[in-house]
């Protein structure tokens, strides 16, 4: 028995034309496969709108959310409107929209009244977004002849109980499948089923973090032992570069997982490496796929890379950061600076993007987000106040508006030359780098440079290495 999982963004089932052309994929699949699995993101923009409604319930302000349900009603009901000609199905489905959105209302007005949304609520009002979006394509795909049903991935998604970023429980996963999809599929119905969401063996609703509804579609492909994982989006593959800035950037045909997730890390808008392990781990087949070009092939995810020498497959970004360097010629050999530096800055809760040391340990050099720049200096200054004092560190600075740029490839690793191009072609052009680090994956390079050189340094890595190296 075949079966392909299929997962569809909040881009590719956004309104009636996007919901109409994800529609035509399925019905295109279906006599391709023994059984088709659909899962679908809540209408972009949606599930941001019923986090901004809690919240600001929670701040007091009784008003917006209520401002958010009229705007998501007539967003849904205009695609109903859109796409079901008969007037029952179409009753039906408008009052289901209004069954969710006036929960919603009611547990914003809770909301308001206590001041407060626990982590728990919330993952219950973010998944309303999905819940609607399901039985609008389920309901579509009847009217084009095919036997479809949406259901809650509550029912089938096992998690712990971490809010807003549960993990599956795959044993109890499977037998939830096992239990109430696959009859489903035995029947030869297509399930339509919400992404993002999830529920706890009690049965508590959990939603699974970024890039949510990739993950449910990997679970979900794990435990129904799917032959294919396509992700459909709105863009043909994980790209080169940001064709905004690089409008020469092409297609990566294949991609590794360690690979997708130095992209992830840094800035690219791609798979979260978490949000794929199940399907890679189990060497199932993962296209990331475009939703309106359906005849390009997209990009295929692989669990080992292929290791071409010197190929470097992408490059990507991190803009907002800043880069805090402690310096002094008394840190020289002296143990534990390094950890009760990076103790002081955990203890204000900043992202470390980047470290650098020079080998005579002279400084340490930390890119972190901007915002927290402030903060993190007070605290290293109260740690190494002695320090300071006795000038066995002579300061600690920020270095603000800097930008890491990253090049990816898994074809970098133990080629000589591959760094040496980049710094070539940015000299070339007269970029100066500030800092440097490679990991020991040894599959990125990453550079920190002024914020307004960024641009120019990513199309001048891309034309220099990546297109001259004929990889794309």
């Amino acid at each position: 028995m075949t079966t392909l999982t299929m997962k569809f963004g909040g881009t590719s089932v956004g309104n009636a034309e996007a919901h109409t052309q994800a529609a035509n994929i399925v019905l295109e699949q279906v006599p391709n496969w023994d059984h088709v699995v659909v899962v679908v993101s809540a209408m972009s923009g949606t599930t941001n709108a019923l986090i901004k409604g809690a919240k600001t319930a929670a701040n007091g302000d009784g008003q917006i959310y209520r401002g958010i349900v009229a705007d998501l009603r007539v967003r849904h009901y205009r695609v109903v409107d859109a796409l079901l000609t008969d007037a029952n199905e179409r009753a039906q489905l408008l009052a289901t929209v209004d069954q969710y959105l006036d929960e919603f209302a009611t547990f914003c007005r809770s909301v308001y009244v206590l001041g407060e949304v626990t982590p728990r609520a919330m993952d219950t009002i973010s998944s309303l977004g999905e819940r609607i979006n399901a039985r609008i394509m389920a309901a579509y795909l009847r009217q084009e002849g095919l036997k479809s049903q949406a259901i809650d991935a509550t029912e089938l998604i096992v998690t712990d109980d971490t809010f807003q970023k549960a993990a599956p429980l795959m044993e109890k996963t499977r037998k939830q499948v096992e239990k109430n999809l696959k009859p489903l599929l035995e029947r030869g119905v297509t399930p339509v089923i919400t992404g993002f969401m999830g529920a706890t063996e009690t049965g508590i609703t959990t939603t699974l973090g970024r890039g949510g509804s990739d993950y449910s579609a990997a679970i979900l492909g794990d435990a129904l032992d799917s032959n294919e994982v396509w992700i459909w989006s709105d863009v043909d593959g994980v790209m080169s570069a940001d064709p905004r800035i690089v409008p020469e950037a092409r297609i990566i045909p294949v991609l590794s997982s360690s690979e997708v997730g130095e992209l992830a890390y840094f800035g690219a808008k791609v798979l979260h490496p978490q949000t794929i392990r199940p399907v890679i781990e189990r060497e199932i087949a993962l296209w990331v796929k475009n939703t309106f070009n359906p005849t390009c092939p997209g990009t295929r995810i692989i669990r080992e890379p292929e290791n071409i020498p010197g190929t470097v497959k992408g490059i990507t970004a991190i803009k907002g950061l800043s880069m805090v360097t402690v310096e002094g010629r008394g840190m020289i050999g002296v143990p534990g600076i390094a950890a009760r530096t990076f103790a002081a800055v955990a203890s204000q809760g900043a992202s470390v993007l980047m470290i650098s040391q020079a080998s005579s340990e002279q400084s340490i050099c930390l890119i972190i987000p901007t915002e927290t720049v402030a903060a993190v200096i007070k605290a290293l200054e109260e740690e190494l106040t002695l320090e300071l004092a006795r000038r066995d560190i002579d300061r600690i600075w920020s270095l603000d508006d800097v930008v890491i740029i990253t090049a990816v490839g898994a074809g970098m690793r133990g080629t000589p030359g591959v760094a040496a191009r980049i710094f070539s072609a940015l000299g070339e052009s007269g970029i100066n780098v500030i800092a440097i680090a490679q990991g020991s994956s040894e599959c990125s390079i990453s550079l920190v440079i002024d914020a307004g050189s960024a641009a120019e340094a990513i199309r001048t890595i891309h034309h220099h290495v990546i297109l001259k190296n004929n990889v794309a």
